[in-house]
């Protein structure tokens, strides 16, 4: 399993109840959160298979950016 992180500009707890359908359905995604203390609110991804560019499709599904770091 490897872990991704991504900067995101998922900003509150509206945002994260927007964008969790959507990571939650994802096949491939085995444990995801976003850390909305960090100034980066920082999306981390465990995941099997799934690439960064997978990741960031699923986010822009939800509206929102997800930028490697």
């Amino acid at each position: 399993m490897k872990e991704l992180k991504f900067k995101t500009n998922i900003n509150c707890s509206g945002c994260l109840s927007k964008v969790t359908p959507i990571l939650e359905a994802k096949e491939g995604i085995d444990v995801w959160q976003v850390d909305l203390q960090d100034d980066d609110r920082t999306l981390t991804v465990k995941t099997s298979d799934l690439t960064e560019e997978e990741v960031q499709a699923a986010v822009a599904e939800a509206g929102f950016r997800a930028e490697a770091k």
